[in-house]
This record gives structure tokens, C-alpha cells and sequence, in this order.
């Protein structure tokens, strides 16, 4: 990624994949459910791929075996978070597993589904640029109801955060948000001993880092994302889940429309964002394709055709209504 490519020293990646979910109503931990046929976490983790991190330091609690089962072999670190005490509790766990660095870290949740790898090498940059001790991303919204609200200072730094319910009409006003996506500097790790759970959550919140950032005399900037304007707040509850699947789905719609593909129909296509297409693939309508399906050049697959990890060869026709699992579709599409 060209934010990788950029960036002025090494960058470990931690992401929090902690937490219960309870608004899921599941006993699947919040971070397997799925998206585009693929959980949470796979759609972070590839997000975080992009900006190359030399580590990757994956924080785990609840269900903790079931992700660390699934992610065995993502070429990423665990570190166990027995007790669910906060955002910065959780980096204070990932920091144990860290050992002396003294790199950037970058942080992120695992459970949004929405980021890309290009705010983020952005954010890499501007750290590295800024000289700043903290530097996070933001997104403005139309409408920011229940986020929290980020609040500058006259020099266009970072001065707070501010959750919904704590601010005034004035912080309610503003539209630029904080999804939770920061770079810090080596400080973090003295800045995290400065908190402390004095709040009704009795909880240790990474945001509390801005204010101890600001009181060492170190900046806290911040850098705004742009994408499709859908800002990666994270998936609470199962209507959120929807909505990040109806988005997800749009991008990878667009993205093989872009890359050459044609279909028949894109509203009633699933493709899961595990799928490779070649060019000129056609996709009539209703077609369903999951798991590791690659589709070759120039190939047809018909109207509501259920494909799963099956390969379709170059100028195959998959005749209508296939239903098909681990298959091979040679030329006369059999």
C-alpha cells in the first residue's frame, strides 16, 4: 500500500477483538459474524494488510478460543484480555504482548467492517509527517446521533472527545466523529499508566489518552477519511450488521463492475468478497457465489446459479440453477 510505502519508521498493528457484543443477542463471539461471507475480522484484518505492519497483535476475551481457532493461521499475535476493563485496558494487554516497542501503533477495532486500507495509510502518514504524539482518524456525517464528537482546538488539533450524551448543544452540533482508528507515538505506553476507571463504566478509556497527550505538551491531530463518506463505527447489533452487509456488498459490487465484469442484474447478485472474477465474466441474474469461487475469462454463469468454492473455467457456461459445492466447470459447463 502507498501508506506503507511511505511511512518514516516500523508500525505494529493491534486490534480489539475483545469484546462480548452483547446487542448481538449470539453466542458467537461479535468478530465471526459474518459480512460478504466473511466474519468481521477477516474484512480488518485485510484492511490492516494493506498498510503492512512488521506486527499485528489481534486482543481477544470473550470467546476467545473460537477466534483464535479461526485466526490460527492469520500470521497475527493474540493477547488475552481476561477481563473486559476498556479500550485502554485492552491496548495495555496488546502492549504486554508487544514487549519494549517503540514504534507506531496503529489501532483499530475488529469489528469494523467498513474500514479501508487507504485512510489508513493515510493516517501513517500524516503521523509521521505531523511530528504528532497521537494522531486519529475522523469522518464527518450527516447525521452523527449517538457517537461521540471530536472537538478541536483554535490551532486545529485535537482538544477532546466528547460522547453524545456528555456534551452540550454546542458539541452536539458538530458532525465529525471518532470511529475509534489512532496512531501513536512511543509515549502511549507512559500515557496509558495515567488513566484511570474513575467513570460510571469504572472502565479505562482510550479516548482519556487525548487529554494526557495534550498535558505532556505533545499534539494530538487528527486526519479526516473520505471513501464512499460511510465512516467504520463498528457493528453493534444485527441491524448494523445488515446495513454493513447492503455497503460491503455495493463496494465489492463496484469494484468487479470496474475490474470488467457485466451483471445482468447487480441488486440481485452475491458475490462474497472471498470471489475472484476474471474480465468479461457475465453474471445473469439472482447468481449466488461464495466461499473460494474463482470465475475465469469470459465465462457465463446462469440465472440463479448457488456456487461454493467451485471453479469455473475460462468461456464455461454454468447453466441456470446450478447448485454446486467444491465443483469444477470445465467448458461445456459440467
Amino acid at each position: 500500500a502507498q501508506g506503507a510505502l511511505m511511512r518514516a519508521g516500523p508500525v505494529a498493528a493491534v486490534v480489539f477483538a475483545a469484546g462480548r457484543g452483547t446487542r448481538m443477542r449470539s453466542s458467537v463471539p461479535k468478530v465471526l459474524h459474518e459480512v460478504a461471507g466473511e466474519p468481521l475480522l477477516t474484512h480488518v484484518l485485510r484492511a490492516v494488510g494493506e498498510v503492512a505492519p512488521e506486527r499485528c497483535v489481534v486482543v481477544i476475551g470473550h470467546g476467545a478460543d473460537l477466534v483464535r481457532d479461526r485466526f490460527g493461521d492469520a500470521g497475527v499475535e493474540f493477547a488475552l484480555q481476561s477481563e473486559q476493563l476498556g479500550t485502554g485496558h485492552a491496548l495495555r494487554t496488546a502492549g504486554a504482548a508487544l514487549g519494549a516497542w517503540s514504534g507506531t501503533t496503529l489501532v483499530v477495532n475488529g469489528d469494523d467492517v467498513l474500514l479501508e486500507g487507504a485512510p489508513l495509510g493515510r493516517l501513517l502518514e500524516a503521523h509521521d509527517a505531523g511530528g504528532s504524539g497521537m494522531t486519529m482518524l475522523t469522518y464527518e456525517l450527516r447525521d452523527p446521533t449517538g457517537l461521540g464528537r471530536v472537538v478541536r482546538a483554535g490551532d486545529g488539533s485535537v482538544a477532546r472527545i466528547v460522547e453524545e450524551r456528555d456534551g452540550d448543544e454546542t458539541v452536539r452540533a458538530l458532525r465529525e466523529i471518532n470511529p475509534g482508528v489512532y496512531a501513536f507515538d512511543e509515549h502511549v505506553w507512559e500515557m496509558l499508566g495515567r488513566l484511570d476507571a474513575g467513570n460510571a463504566a469504572s472502565e479505562y478509556y482510550l479516548t482519556d489518552v487525548i487529554a494526557a497527550y495534550v498535558a505532556r505538551g505533545l499534539s494530538v491531530r487528527a486526519v479526516r477519511g473520505d471513501g464512499d463518506g460511510t465512516a467504520p463505527v463498528g457493528v453493534n447489533d444485527r441491524a448494523q450488521l445488515a446495513q454493513a452487509e447492503r455497503i460491503v456488498h455495493e463496494r465489492v459490487r463496484a469494484r468487479w463492475l470496474e475490474a470488467g465484469v457485466t451483471m445482468h442484474d447487480p441488486a440481485t447478485t452475491y458475490v462474497a468478497s472471498s470471489v475472484e472474477l476474471a474480465r468479461d465474466v457475465i453474471l445473469e441474474v439472482g447468481v449466488v457465489l461464495r466461499g473460494a469461487t474463482t470465475v475465469g475469462e469470459g465465462a457465463v454463469v446462469g440465472a440463479y446459479a448457488v456456487l461454493e468454492d467451485c471453479a469455473v473455467g475460462a468461456g464455461c457456461h454454468v447453466v441456470p440453477h446450478s447448485v454446486a459445492h467444491g465443483a469444477r466447470f470445465d467448458e461445456s459447463g459440467a
